[in-house]
């Protein structure tokens, strides 16, 4: 009796810690332009402190966000086709955005709307140069740890989250490859900021949305060197690059 009594706990904590490694964590996106025109080197320091009088209070630009999370694959998208602002005044449709990975396969498909068209990124999965920190913040509940890696093509600082005791690599945007699930990715020192609001462990088989892959498929050196030259061009011609591609 004792043995089955045994086993049975085995099985029921074997079914738990597998049920924790699967779910979805919804995040809060919220962007600044300020910050984000702040950066830009064709605009005089009279014409960056005028424009953050104007917007004021108003400059940051919010969304929800979904992460369906499991050892074997992962799926990042809006919450809801339509986005609205804070105050229900005004509604608009998000832009195709979809990054699923398939972690067995060490294979991606990310699926963007910019620069007019929508793309299908069709490749193998590379993970980030992640330099881990010592530092330890609470996010959504869960105890979390920092690491650090430059996206080189728009040359963006971005500091992850991740919940060691959520043990899967996934994570929010273009950034996984960590030793627990990313609950928060901030890019640039608080020019972006994706953070996790809620984390719901379930299976999601059943739920994972099925995305339609309908674009221009390139590769990821073909993106990467899409948004350099995009990049590039907007800067000398004295235009923000981020109003057409992901900041």
């Amino acid at each position: 009796m004792k043995s089955i009594a045994l086993l049975i706990v085995l099985t029921i904590l074997h079914i738990s810690a597998h049920a924790q490694e699967a779910g979805i964590v919804t995040y809060e996106r919220s962007q600044s332009w300020v910050k984000i025109y702040s950066r830009m080197t064709f605009l005089s320091q009279e014409e960056k402190d005028r424009m953050k009088m104007t917007w004021g209070s108003r400059e940051d630009w919010k969304v929800k966000m979904k992460l369906y999370f499991s050892p074997a694959q992962s799926l990042y998208t809006y919450e809801s086709e339509q986005a609205q602002s804070d105050d229900g005044r005004y509604s608009w449709r998000n832009d195709e955005y979809v990054i699923q990975r398939n972690f067995d396969k060490e294979k991606k498909i990310e699926i963007m709307e910019m620069l007019g068209k929508t793309y299908v990124i069709d490749d193998s999965l590379r993970t980030p140069r992640w330099k881990v920190t010592n530092k330890i913040k609470e996010v959504a509940g869960h105890i979390c740890m920092s690491a650090e890696t430059m996206d080189s093509v728009k040359n963006q600082k971005v500091t992850a989250w991740f919940a060691q005791d959520i043990p899967v690599q996934a994570g929010p945007e273009q950034y996984f490859g960590l030793p627990g699930l990313i609950l928060e990715l901030d890019i640039n020192d608080g020019d972006a900021l994706i953070t996790a609001t809620k984390v719901e462990f379930k299976p999601i088989d059943k739920e994972i949305p099925k995305p339609k892959a309908k674009g221009k498929k390139i590769t990821e050196k073909e993106y990467n060197k899409l948004i350099a030259d995009h990049i590039a061009d907007s800067i000398k011609a004295q235009r923000n690059p981020y109003w057409a591609i992901r900041y």
